[in-house]
């Protein structure tokens, strides 16, 4: 199957940019922001009690596969999704997709994508791919997160696939089995907003939300002594690469999320939106500031007690900051 047939477009995001992709070749129009928006994907979440690689998890958008359900179901798209019992099941259903002219969205882990620089390549099992073809016995690639498209070979996607760890992956894919030619936005919008403002600010657990920024912002203060210094450097170093490295992070998400309500702005023809957007793109800028003293925590061997009390303000304000503009976002009549 040659490359001409399907569109890459390089993203910001993996799931959100493979939506996009995807849909895109249907002849589906719509944009990366456009579908992180619809479906709801910013968030905050810290989770002391689910490890990655034994850290605690931080994340700064919505669940893996969410945003994927939710454009979907809003937009009228059915998806055929299958997880799979043996590598070899997986990738002979694969196999027989793409012979039929389909382009498959996969579930992947970064650590044994050969086309990323080793710096980039650690255990992160939820990362999204579009395979599009075979050639020559190399799969054909469409990765939103990298500027041309590529190939890799069936030993390296066949580990990706079915990397161990948590999530699992389990050979997951998926693909459209009914695209609408056209779809209304309007409606789409306004419920990815509702979604987004209740998961931001009413959710009950306190790990979630804005609640779950001040919750590591408390952590954070004391982290000098619990977990202790040598331990803090990495929890602190998993938070910066939770925000700056796996996707776009958490405050590419923020800008992410500000560039979808400047094009909702547009469509509904709601200026403050476009108001409102500008606030989130300062949001960002506190969240970058934030990573930029964190990474400089963790290189000066000297962190002590007051670094850790100025990195804990900081998320302070990053919190109250998303409280103040997801107030405002829920009380614009859309």
């Amino acid at each position: 199957m040659s490359n001409s047939l399907f569109q890459h477009t390089q993203t910001a995001h993996c799931e959100s940019g493979v939506i996009s992709n995807l849909l895109g070749h249907y002849g589906l129009q719509i944009s990366e922001p456009m579908a992180f928006g619809i479906g709801a994907g910013i968030f905050f979440g810290h989770l002391p009690f689910v490890k990655v690689n034994g850290v605690p998890g931080t994340t700064y958008r919505i669940w893996p596969g969410a945003i994927f359900q939710r454009v979907c179901k809003r937009l009228g798209v059915r998806m055929e999704s299958e997880k799979f019992s043996t590598p070899e099941k997986g990738m002979q259903a694969l196999d027989k997709v793409i012979a039929a002219g389909i382009p498959v969205g996969l579930q992947s882990s970064v650590y044994y994508l050969p086309y990323f620089p080793p710096s980039y390549r650690f255990h992160f099992n939820a990362h999204n791919l579009v395979v599009y073809g075979k050639e020559d016995g190399q799969y054909l690639v469409s990765d939103p997160v990298m500027d041309t498209v590529t190939t890799i070979d069936p030993e390296s996607l066949e580990q990706a696939r079915f990397a161990k760890g948590f999530p699992a992956p389990k050979g997951k894919m998926y693909y459209p089995v009914h695209v609408p030619p056209t779809a209304s936005f309007e409606k789409p919008i306004k419920a990815g907003i509702e979604q987004a403002c209740h998961f931001m600010l009413k959710v009950p657990i306190p790990m979630f939300g804005v609640k779950g920024i001040r919750f590591l912002a408390k952590r954070v203060a004391n982290y000098a002594e619990n977990p202790g210094d040598r331990k803090a450097t990495l929890y602190l170093g998993n938070i910066i690469r939770m925000q700056e490295e796996i996707g776009t992070g958490g405050a590419g998400f923020r800008f992410l999320y500000a560039a979808f309500l400047q094009e909702a702005a547009t469509l509904l023809k709601k200026d403050e939106l476009s108001k409102l957007a500008g606030e989130l793109t300062q949001t960002g800028d506190l969240w970058r500031n934030f990573a930029f003293a964190a990474g400089r925590v963790c290189k000066s061997r000297s962190a002590d007690n007051v670094s850790y009390k100025e990195l804990s303000e900081m998320l302070f304000q990053c919190a109250a900051s998303e409280e103040a503009f997801f107030k405002k976002l829920a009380q614009v009549k859309l």
